[in-house]
C-alpha cells in the first residue's frame, strides 16, 4: 500500500506561479513512475505530467514550457512547479504513484486560477 498526500494548491491570479507537493509513504520502494492528473468541472481526468524513477519526464502539450515535474526521492516526494497559469489550467490536481502493486492516487489539491 502506497499513500499520497498533496499540498500546494490554491488561488493564483492569471500569470502567476504555483509549486504542487506530493508526499509519498508506505510500502514506498517500488514506485516505479509518479504523475500529476487534474480534473477541470465537467471534465475528464487527464495527465498533466510524468516522472519516471529514472528521472525521465513527459507532459501534455498544454502545459509544456511552463510546468515543470521533479522528484525528490531522499524526500519521497513528487513537485509539480507550475508557472504562466492561465484560466484553463484550473482544477484539482491529484497525484499518482505507479507501483508494482498497483496504481495509487491522493486526494486531490485545488488550483484556481482567476483574477
Amino acid at each position: 500500500q502506497v499513500q499520497l498526500v498533496e499540498s500546494g494548491g490554491g488561488l493564483v491570479q492569471p500569470g502567476g506561479s504555483l509549486t504542487l507537493s506530493c508526499v509519498a509513504s508506505g510500502n514506498i520502494a517500488n514506485i516505479r513512475t509518479m504523475a500529476w492528473y487534474r480534473q477541470a468541472p465537467g471534465k475528464q481526468r487527464e495527465l498533466v505530467a510524468i516522472i519516471t524513477s529514472a528521472g525521465n519526464t513527459g507532459y501534455t502539450d498544454s502545459v509544456k514550457g511552463r510546468f515543470t515535474i521533479s522528484r525528490d526521492n531522499t524526500k519521497d516526494t513528487a513537485y509539480l512547479q507550475m508557472s504562466g497559469l492561465k484560466t484553463e489550467d484550473t482544477a484539482v490536481y491529484y497525484c499518482k504513484a505507479s507501483h508494482s502493486s498497483g496504481d495509487y492516487w491522493g486526494k486531490g489539491t485545488q488550483v484556481t486560477v482567476s483574477s
